[in-house]
């Protein structure tokens, strides 16, 4: 025995280790490899790779969907929408120049913009409903933000590289110089005509750079309705207004930095040589930071999936979890007589151990009485008790609000009916929406335009080099200026407007907020001033802010608390009807495209008529004050 250890020590026993050990893994991978079920096919091969099913999912494995998110976990579920603005300022600074580069015309400009809005004005709302539905492992929202975002990727890549795409298809180059200013000039339209566009040398270019543009605009507007319900499903009630603040937060955030890093000269950095130009190392840098935000949002938390929530097992463990809180709850409100002097300095009363504490006689803290109620408004949770569901019908206890799963005996074509049939808080919450986006389209996508020729007395159509055409373009650069302003009071107002709703409530906070944004429009198109483009910008921040805080909001809130409609003595309206989160949620998002159709078809015309881009400010304020005007007939739930 003792020859045959010494014969193993040293580096002759490792090596014969090392053999033993190798001689084992073959054997177990021939034992693996014998186990592969042949008979079955290529379904059998791959249910072998994949091992035996994992354990059951249980409640506690989504824990993180029941507690309270901290500031820097709200950061990551809303990442998302940081990538999306990078790619709107992308698109609002390059888009329109590109595409009068290559030969469309400022006619065909407005039809370019309208096909987005009228694909997504229906399509959104039917996504909204899929998602409600879907049941696939990975849950409801985060396949559509992965679908979706996909869709911006491709537009991203197509935008910059459309008339480089066109070359290879067969166009060819043609000696065209467009001016880079936006859709339509109060200055050219009396008695002017456009120039001819160009012979259709660049079709093949022009028709991937539409098909980016409406890719980017599309995908980035729809996108934006999965990532706020995902935001809401993975988030307790309680913690909606802070989420939804952080969601617009990160939304400022990134169309500040989106627009600022449009404004760098990148054809003077070596990036920008290397990258091939300043529109691709734009691009290609949004394009990067936009992978790497939807990334952060899609391994942020796991959702719940559709049929974990469906299944009985679920519903039993949810029991025992409402069971539990039940009881926490009212041993909470419960105090034992001795408990106030048991511990105490001074006490010099002995506790009898002996005693049973069941015996230990129990007093009920004393409740205020509840706060005497406006008429026609309810508290947070109704007083009323919902009717009697079916025992089969789910009834998600004990989780978020925003978590409640459909009836499983519900069909999407329930669903597309609930989009046609709508109570009365959904409509109105839909008017001001509608109303808001309309202001605020006016201000993002002609605003430059009003600053270059009202502001500063520019004319795109001046010649080149000449001195009214380098005032336009220095009226254009400096109204981006005031975009990445407003850009940046946006996320400043998100950071107190959950603050201002516990103070002052939602009614006043929407409503002023609209307000405010209305005189700021009317004190602009008044001085036409460069302060005055800087200063009043910040208005607009407070109505970005307000539109992606305050409707969202809202609809959570009546989810949460069941209730659509209320009496006029403030009694809640229990209807039974069904309604998805993630459907009204996309039918209040698909409003911004509604609102960029119809300023599509008519703000042109505005502009024609009255012969001057002022016109699109002052429409912006008069859409703004008739949003806070359908605000006031919200119900806003005490909220």
């Amino acid at each position: 025995m003792a020859d045959k250890l010494a014969e193993y020590e040293g580096l002759q026993g490792r090596v014969h280790g090392l053999r033993d050990k190798a001689r084992e893994k073959w054997d177990t991978f021939k034992e693996w490899k014998s186990a592969i079920p042949t008979d079955r096919g290529l379904e059998g091969v791959v249910s072998h790779l994949r091992g035996p099913p994992k354990l059951e999912r249980c409640l506690d494995d989504y824990a993180h969907v029941y507690r309270k998110k901290t500031r820097w976990e709200l950061v990551r579920v809303s990442a998302a929408v940081m990538g999306i603005e990078f790619s709107y300022a992308a698109e609002t600074a390059f888009v329109s120049p590109t595409l009068l580069k290559i030969g469309v015309d400022h006619q065909h400009m407005t039809l370019v913009w309208a096909l987005s809005p009228l694909v997504g004005f229906f399509v959104t709302p039917i996504l909204g409903s899929v998602s409600d539905r879907c049941r696939l492992k990975q849950g409801r929202r985060r396949p559509f933000i992965l679908l979706l975002a996909i869709g911006v990727l491709m537009g991203l890549l197509l935008v910059p590289n459309g008339e480089s795409m066109g070359y290879a298809f067969g166009d060819t180059r043609m000696n065209f110089t467009a001016a880079l200013g936006h859709r339509i000039s109060g200055k050219t339209a009396h008695n002017e005509t456009l120039p001819p566009p160009p012979p259709s040398s660049h079709s093949w270019g022009i028709f991937f750079t539409i098909l980016g543009t409406v890719l980017l605009d599309f995908d980035a507007d729809a996108c934006q309705s999965p990532a706020r319900a995902y935001l809401l499903d993975v988030t307790i009630p309680e913690d909606h207004a802070k989420g939804l603040s952080t969601f617009t937060i990160m939304a400022g955030l990134g169309g500040f930095m989106g627009y600022g890093l449009g404004g760098i000269n990148w054809d003077a950095t070596a990036i920008g040589v290397a990258l091939g130009g300043h529109l691709h190392a734009t691009f290609t840098l949004i394009t990067i930071i936009f992978i790497i935000c939807v990334a952060s949002t899609l391994t942020s938390f796991k959702e719940i999936p559709l049929d974990f929530l469906e299944s009985d097992d679920c519903k039993e463990q949810l029991q025992r979890k409402l069971e539990e809180e039940r009881k926490q709850n009212e041993a909470e409100k419960m105090i034992p007589d001795e408990s106030a002097t048991y511990g105490t300095i001074g006490n010099e009363q002995e506790v009898d151990n002996d005693v049973n504490p069941e015996e230990i006689p129990m007093k009920p803290i004393e409740q205020p009485p509840p706060a005497p109620r406006k008429p026609g408004t309810v508290p947070m949770i109704p007083d009323v008790q919902p009717a009697p569901r079916p025992a089969d019908e789910y009834t998600h206890l004990g989780a978020p609000a925003s978590e409640s799963a459909p009836n499983p005996k519900a069909t999407l074509q329930e669903y597309l009916y609930s989009i046609l049939y709508m109570p009365h808080s959904m409509r109105m919450v839909c008017l001001t929406n509608l109303c808001c986006w309309m202001a605020h389209v006016c201000y993002s996508l002609y605003f430059t335009d009003f600053v270059g020729e009202a502001v500063y007395g520019g004319n795109p159509k001046a010649p080149e080099g000449s001195k009214e055409r380098e005032l336009y373009e220095s009226g254009v650069r400096f109204g981006c200026w005031g975009m990445s302003m407003y850009s940046l009071s946006c996320a400043c107002y998100s950071l107190i407007i959950e603050k201002l709703i516990q103070r002052y409530k939602a009614r006043k906070v929407y409503i002023c907020g609209l307000l405010f944004y209305s005189c700021g429009m009317m004190m602009m198109a008044l001085t036409k001033h460069p302060a005055g483009v800087i200063i009043f910008s910040w208005t607009a921040g407070v109505m970005y802010s307000t539109l992606f805080t305050m409707p969202y909001l809202l609809i959570a809130h009546y989810h949460a608390s069941g209730t659509f409609a209320v009496t006029a003595e403030g009694e809640a309206i229990q209807d039974g009807g069904l309604r998805g989160l993630g459907t009204d949620v996309a039918i209040v998002s698909s409003m911004v495209f509604l609102a960029q159709f119809l300023l599509s078809c008519c703000l042109g015309t505005i502009v024609s008529l009255s012969g001057t881009t002022t016109a699109v400010v002052c429409v912006a304020s008069t859409l703004a004050a008739c949003g806070a005007l359908a605000a006031t007939q919200i119900m806003y739930l005490d909220l």
